[in-house]
């Protein structure tokens, strides 16, 4: 909780927040407190309302149902029909390769370059001579 709303809820913490406020300043707050108030009450209101009409909308649905011969058990779980897995994609083919130490690293360009990759442009390689044939 914020400190200004944990002063604003506490009595005493609010009592002496406010003791240096004019008996003026005190009734223009109350005022604007007050406004506040009536309107999160419309709010409130028209929020109410609103959930009034839907629900008599769906007690309406139920009661067509119903009329019809069927109920809500017909419909079975409507809300969690099962979802298609995602297909994952293959993983990308690797484009660069090198040998070193008789060990095979091979890199597919994307990401991270590989130490043994990079260590081998930095002492001057390019790294078109690690391109694997057919992989441009």
């Amino acid at each position: 909780m914020s400190d200004f709303l944990d002063i604003l809820t506490h009595g005493r913490r609010f009592k002496a927040a406010v003791k240096e406020l004019s008996l003026d300043d005190l009734r223009d707050t109350a005022a604007k407190l007050e406004k506040i108030i009536a309107e999160r009450e419309e709010e409130e209101k028209l929020e109410l309302e609103a959930n009034a009409e839907r629900n008599a909308r769906i007690a309406d649905i139920l009661a067509q149902i119903e009329n019809s011969g069927l109920s809500i058990e017909d419909f079975g779980d409507v809300t969690s029909a099962p979802k298609a897995a995602k297909a994952k994609r293959a993983p990308r083919p690797p484009k660069y390769q090198i040998t070193v130490d008789g060990e095979l690293v091979q890199w597919t360009g994307q990401g991270r370059m590989p130490t043994v990759f990079k260590t081998q442009v930095e002492s001057g390689k390019d790294i078109k001579e690690f391109l694997i044939p057919g992989m441009e």
